[in-house]
């Protein structure tokens, strides 16, 4: 990655944001065959846009059909996304892997702290067999970073998992438990509520989405109602992450996720792609929030493409805060899908 984008992407504030969206447009439209041919295909210019709501968003199945590539490059590592048996996977071709490194390590110290501070524990189970998996590459520097002993993976063994809480929570250790969703709520049923001997107030559960066809698609509400039956006073958060980003947001309470600086949330009307809507705009800084389908300008995305049109539906605040409702008709089950809406 060109030292020069490293630097603006990470050091970017509020005020700048918008500003370097643009520059890292104009850059991406030069230099990404497949986006620019997407933007002219739509019918603009560069000189159209001249605001982050005028951006042309790229369909995220396009990484399924297409290397996304910002530059000539042999990618230093290819994600895949997790997807089904059914389904076409997605492909990300990074570049340089430490600017994902970058980003999911200060996006996360930024929300809960340094990690030297935690122990983690992933029960990613599916993921983890799979071996290309981006959330599975991002616990396991979180594992590594953390430099605890009982720092680690959980594929199967909930008993093991079981006892290494309630040993973490003896010890009064700051603890975090990262799952998909599906292995979580296996993990929830196989104990119920009155095999816990204590508490365990030193732990947070991170929800990552994700049932795999597993099990019955649940809104979050649904899956945090299920998992607090079992674990009580215990703090479950989720986190907003996909193959095709390099960024992720997480929600500490009432479903509410809030993004590192370098990323940002806008709404498409689901009926009309081009019509975009951020709250930064004068006339809609009085509403309360926005609903449609979610776009995401994702700037650590340099080597690909840094504004993608999800699958996702979902809600908009002024705080710049927002929802995830579920996912659009039509589209694929993903490892991060809740809900079909």
């Amino acid at each position: 990655m060109n030292g020069e984008w490293h630097d603006k992407i990470f050091s970017v504030t509020e005020r700048s944001f918008r500003q370097l969206s643009l520059d890292i447009f104009h850059f991406q439209y030069g230099a990404n065959k497949v986006y620019n041919s997407y933007v002219n295909a739509l019918g603009k210019t560069p000189s159209d846009v001249d605001e982050i709501e005028k951006i042309p968003f790229l369909p995220i199945s396009f990484f399924k059909t297409d290397e996304i590539k910002t530059g000539k490059f042999n990618a230093e590592v290819i994600f895949k996304s997790s997807g089904t048996t059914q389904t076409i996977n997605s492909q990300h071709h990074v570049k340089d892997v430490s600017i994902y490194t970058q980003s999911f390590t200060s996006a996360f110290e930024k929300m809960y702290g340094a990690l030297k501070e935690w122990c983690i524990l992933g029960l990613l189970p599916s993921y983890l067999e799979k071996g290309d998996s981006s959330l599975v590459y991002m616990v396991n520097s979180f594992i590594k970073q953390s430099q605890h002993a009982q720092s680690g993976f959980y594929l199967y063994d909930l008993d093991r998992l079981r006892e290494t809480l309630f040993s973490l929570e003896r010890a009064d250790q700051k603890t975090l438990l990262i799952g998909v969703t599906y292995a979580l709520l296996d993990f929830a049923e196989k104990f119920p509520p009155d095999s816990y001997r204590e508490p365990l107030k030193n732990t947070i559960i991170i929800e990552t989405g994700g049932m795999k066809g597993r099990r019955e698609e649940l809104t979050r509400m649904e899956v945090h109602e299920r998992l607090g039956k079992t674990f009580g006073s215990t703090e479950i958060h989720s986190e907003y992450g996909m193959t095709e980003l390099l960024s992720q947001a997480y929600a500490k309470k009432q479903g509410r996720f809030q993004c590192p600086p370098w990323m940002r949330i806008l709404i498409r009307d689901d009926e009309d792609p081009l019509s975009v809507l951020s709250l930064d705009v004068p006339r809609l800084q009085t509403v309360a929030h926005l609903s449609g389908a979610i776009n995401v300008i994702d700037l650590a995305n340099v080597d690909s493409c840094s504004f993608i049109a999800t699958d996702d539906v979902g809600k908009l605040y002024p705080d710049k805060s927002f929802e995830v409702l579920g996912r659009m008709d039509g589209s694929d089950l993903r490892g991060c899908s809740l809900l079909t809406v």
